[in-house]
Parts: structure tokens; sequence; C-alpha cells
């Protein structure tokens, strides 16, 4: 994980998500799934590009599975974009760089 994507829990979740002053990216994933370690990288660039645009966190699954269920995830990575507390955009599986950039410029 870059110096730019936080690790958020389910204690954390609502202050550095839904009271965010700014739209989050939220990258639900686990350590044993594969195309999530795909994305990771993806994230971390993202992240770093967007950085005074948008947040950046990681929700793990297997540790947060209350917050994994509170938002549908049956399928890892699910990543998605929130905005004003609200769940605004996502796509869930592994993608190119290009398809996660096209979400978060609607929003920014």
């Amino acid at each position: 994980m870059s110096d730019r994507v936080y690790a958020v829990n389910e204690n954390t979740f609502n202050q550095e998500v839904l009271n965010s002053d700014k739209p989050v990216l939220v990258d639900f994933w686990a350590a044993w799934c594969g195309p999530c370690r795909m994305v990771s990288p993806i994230i971390d660039q993202l992240a770093g590009e967007y950085t005074e645009k948008i947040k950046v966190v990681k929700v793990n699954v297997d540790e947060n599975s209350q917050l994994a269920s509170q938002y549908d995830i049956m399928s890892i990575p699910s990543v998605f974009l929130f905005k004003d507390g609200k769940k605004v955009d996502g796509m869930i599986g592994a993608r190119p760089k290009q398809m996660f950039e096209s979400m978060i410029k609607k929003y920014v």
C-alpha cells in the first residue's frame, strides 16, 4: 500500500469515507485474492495521480465482514466511488487503469 492509500475498517469507515469532504475511492479486497493483487498497483497509482482530488482507501473484507455485507460485496476486488456519503459508482473485478480513471473523472 502506498503512503497515499489508507486502510479503513468498520470503526473508521464513516469518518474516512462517508464524512469525507472529497470523493473517496474504496477498494474492497482480500490478501488471498489474485485479481485484488493485480488491481492494487493501479489503485496506488491513481492515489498518487489524483491525490488533490480524491481520497483512496482499502477495506480488507476478511477483517471487515460487516462492511462487506453492508455494501453487498459478493466478488472482489470491488472498487466503489463514494461522494457526499453515498456510493455513486463502482466496478467489480480487475479492470484496466483507464476504466477506473474514467469513473473518477465523472465525479471530480
